[in-house]
């Protein structure tokens, strides 16, 4: 028990850097997510010189 502790004294620094940078990527999933389901796209919209511009939106 007391090798956990002092492995987790030495290192908790990094550990706090990895557990905040995993907290802002699930941050990011769940902001992709909501806004794909609320129909948003992560492109400006702006078709003109987009290669996939006849794929990722519906003709209107």
């Amino acid at each position: 028990m007391i090798l956990v502790i002092r492995w987790i004294a030495e290192n908790g620094g990094t550990i706090a850097v990895s557990l905040a940078l995993a907290g802002i990527v699930a941050l990011i999933i769940i902001r992709l997510r909501r806004d794909r389901k609320q129909g948003k796209t992560s492109c400006g919209g702006k078709c003109g010189c987009c290669p996939m511009a006849g794929a990722c939106h519906k003709a209107s």
